[in-house]
């Protein structure tokens, strides 16, 4: 019999004292006393994880765990997928928390470096999602989770709604360790729509005062889309997708992405592509992808997480989307990131910079955004075994002889916003691997996963590469105008543009005057309320985007 008498040994007398809270409430604990339960069953240099999702954040006791005695709780070790919101950063500056495991910390990431650089901040490792969990599961086990959730009934269990998102994950991997679950949640009732996390996983239910953040971040307003964006889609459709025969995909959440969207029903369909081309994503329900659907492009869609106002599209459209029995969506972060891995012929999306050699990262000098799920999406998965023509092709084109590869495409401006270059002869990541003390540089994709590289000036088909040389020939013939851009060889790009390495549109057959936003299916968030049928709601700030617009 395995000796099990160690692990959480003293998880009993932490619940009584969360008991002593609750009081005759069995495991609803009133919100008033959030932070006093979380000072009651989390000591110190514990191991602690906040759910918070690219979207869905567990707020309130995020807010409670900020507010905790740093004399009592102190020396944590944070492990989360995101970092959001400032209560995230307050647990450190405020000494309750040291050291930290996480993927993603986008509206956090300047913050972030500044904690890192002073040492309130000792970062373990920025990881993948699927990496991160995988890691709760085994070494980085939380001793408490706090989570958050739609409803829940007065035994605990949980109603998710369309978010249900990494949840579950987080959950199991404490309940089953010996660990502490609380769950924050909207409401508390009497039946609940479905069951998401059962009850016995979850040790203590804390109603929120208000709903839980929850952020639009997979929308994007086509009014913002440019033309250059419609020129890169074009050229990705007809560089990638067509001569591939991509039906199985994950796409990034930039305007250039967006635009590929909303061009399916248009020039997709114009070039005899539906039914041959994006018909299976792994991805959010992007309001953007409504025409597609709408146009009978895509077959099915399945979801890391919902986004907000999508609701009653995707219950009216079960035939697309995993809706379950209780009419609302069901998402799975964890198993969309090993779709978007194993199932996926391709993923496309953004970065910041990419290198002579195509590596590539989302972390500079003063950002530590994280990878989120990139990496996972964004690399060859050597454990493939199952055929495609997309696959086949892609290894034939590579030299492969017993394996196929997958497409891997960064699409990105040869500026970013701010007018920083987006490719550059040395990554950040490297100058920060050393001011930060990782053993490694933090590149987001490494460049010998990517397959191509789509800039508003032309396609590098890099599995024809066959040496360094020529992949760095190829980065540079289509990285424009900037200083990297400007060290490429005439004579050699033409070479390479012979070859078919280097495409630049009028090789498409893409006239650039002609690459204009009249392309797009829905110009507007109202065209796209329209394209749904009325059933799309935006949420607030798209419709004073609305507004401005009229």
């Amino acid at each position: 019999m395995l000796d099990t008498s160690r692990r959480g040994s003293d998880r009993a007398s932490r619940l009584a004292r969360a008991a002593a809270l609750s009081g005759t409430s069995g495991k609803i604990c009133p919100a008033d006393r959030a932070t006093r339960l979380l000072e009651a069953i989390i000591e110190p240099g514990d191991r602690v994880t906040i759910e918070g999702d690219n979207q869905k954040q567990a707020d309130f006791l995020a807010s409670a765990l900020a507010k905790v005695d740093p004399s009592r709780v102190h020396d944590l070790h944070m492990v989360q997928s995101v970092l959001a919101l400032p209560d995230h950063l307050a647990v450190f500056e405020r000494g309750i928390a040291n050291r930290l495991d996480f993927a993603f910390a986008g509206p956090q990431s300047r913050k972030l470096a500044e904690l890192v650089a002073n040492g309130t901040v000792k970062v373990g490792a920025i990881h993948t999602y699927l990496e991160l969990y995988a890691r709760m599961l085994v070494d980085l086990t939380p001793r408490v989770a706090l989570i958050v959730a739609d409803k829940a009934d007065r035994n605990g269990n949980l109603y998710t709604g369309p978010n249900t998102e990494d949840t579950p994950t987080i959950a199991e991997a404490a309940a089953f360790r010996g660990g502490i679950v609380v769950a924050q949640v909207n409401e508390i009732v009497d039946r609940l729509p479905r069951v998401d996390v059962p009850g016995d996983w979850v040790d203590v239910v804390v109603p929120s005062p208000k709903p839980y953040l929850i952020d639009p971040l997979f929308t994007r307003d086509p009014a913002k889309i440019r033309n250059e964006n419609v020129l890169m889609a074009m050229m990705a459709i007809a560089a990638v997708y067509e001569p591939y025969q991509v039906r199985r995909l994950n796409h990034g959440i930039g305007y250039a992405t967006a635009a590929i969207e909303l061009i399916l029903p248009t020039y997709a369909a114009q070039r005899g592509l539906k039914g041959k081309i994006a018909s299976h994503f792994v991805l959010n329900p992007h309001p953007t992808l409504i025409p597609a659907i709408e146009a009978g492009f895509v077959d099915s869609v399945y979801c890391f997480g919902s986004e907000l106002g999508m609701e009653r599209y995707v219950t009216n459209r079960a035939d697309i989307f995993p809706v379950g029995a209780d009419g609302n969506l069901r998402s799975n972060r964890a198993l969309a990131q090993v779709a978007g891995q194993y199932a996926c012929d391709l993923f496309i999306g953004g970065t910041l910079q990419i290198d002579a050699q195509g590596n590539s990262s989302t972390a500079t000098k003063d950002r530590i955004t994280g990878f989120g799920g990139a990496p996972n999406m964004g690399a060859d998965p050597r454990g493939r075994r199952h055929d495609s023509p997309t696959w086949l092709r892609a290894g034939q084109e590579a030299g492969e002889s017993l394996r196929g590869r997958k497409l891997v495409v960064q699409m990105v401006q040869t500026y970013q916003p701010n007018g920083a270059p987006s490719f550059v002869e040395r990554l950040d990541a490297f100058d920060l691997a050393a001011s930060a003390g990782f053993a490694l540089p933090p590149i987001m994709i490494y460049g010998d996963d990517v397959t191509h590289v789509v800039t508003e000036c032309g396609v590098a088909n890099l599995l024809r590469c066959r040496s360094p040389q020529e992949r760095e020939a190829a980065l540079r013939a289509v990285a424009g105008d900037t200083e990297f851009g400007r060290q490429r060889s005439s004579e050699t790009s033409d070479s390479l543009r012979r070859r078919g390495i280097v495409m630049f549109p009028s090789d498409l057959g893409i006239e650039v005057n002609i690459a204009t936003r009249d392309w797009l299916a829905a110009k507007s968030i109202d065209d796209i309320v329209t394209a749904s049928g009325g059933l799309y709601v935006p949420p607030a700030k798209f419709r004073r985007a609305i507004v401005t617009h009229t």
